[in-house]
């Protein structure tokens, strides 16, 4: 299986290079992107000083684009595989095997890296949103996804021509969900992470609050209108 990891880096100077490291380091059978946002700070220096595969978007764009970019490079290069892996250092090289090894044995469109099946738990207003996520998902397609917001993904082939020819695609929860209504298998594997290695995190309070509202209105209106 030909899988390839997509990075999408905004401003992560601090983290990038080792993330990279530690991604070749652990996992050598793949193949990687870095998908440069349009950062202002050093990111595109780093990719560029130490030879990492990579493009720079001229602007930042935001993560939706920035992940389509890759996808669109999966697509056209003929991967089986993609996933989904941040440049922040938050997510363990060592589980993107048993990723592809559930793509396959599971004959799955979408594996979910799942912190709660390894025993974690959110609390306050994030671990409130997870939870009320996974009872709309449920509610709407009668699959239990038990950590909507995991952010490491792995994306068998109909999955990546999907986000590199359509429009309306995000890698995001109701993305998942809309999935899953159109008869995509969604698996999960136990996972680990870690907190952010460094740089400043999007997940201030605020933000939380606006994601989490964003999400839970997608997947009850507008996923039903695609």
């Amino acid at each position: 299986m030909r899988v390839l990891a997509i990075i999408p880096a905004y401003n992560e100077e601090e983290c990038l290079s080792s993330t990279v490291s530690e991604l070749r380091s652990q996992c050598p059978e793949i193949d990687y992107l870095v998908v440069n946002d349009g950062s202002r700070d050093r990111t595109a220096s780093i990719i560029r000083e130490e030879g990492l595969h990579g493009v720079n978007l001229p602007v930042n764009t935001g993560l939706t684009s920035a992940f389509r970019t890759g996808m669109k490079y999966a697509y056209r290069h003929g991967y089986d595989a993609a996933i989904q892996f941040d440049a922040d250092g938050q997510h363990v090289p060592t589980f993107v095997r048993s990723m592809a090894q559930a793509l396959d044995e599971k004959d799955a469109d979408i594996v979910i890296a799942s912190r709660f099946l390894n025993g974690e738990r959110f609390t306050g207003a994030r671990g409130a949103g997870s939870h009320l996520i996974t009872r709309l998902i449920r509610m709407t397609t009668g699959t239990t996804i038990t950590d909507p917001t995991s952010g490491m993904r792995m994306y068998g082939r109909s999955m990546i021509e999907l986000f590199a020819t359509g429009f309306d695609v995000a890698p995001e929860p109701d993305t998942v969900a809309w999935a899953i209504r159109k008869g995509n298998k969604v698996v999960e594997i136990p996972a680990q992470m870690r907190e952010r290695q460094g740089g400043e995190s999007y997940l201030k309070l605020s933000n939380v609050i606006k994601y989490m509202s964003r999400t839970c209105l997608s997947i009850l209106l507008f996923q039903w209108l695609r």
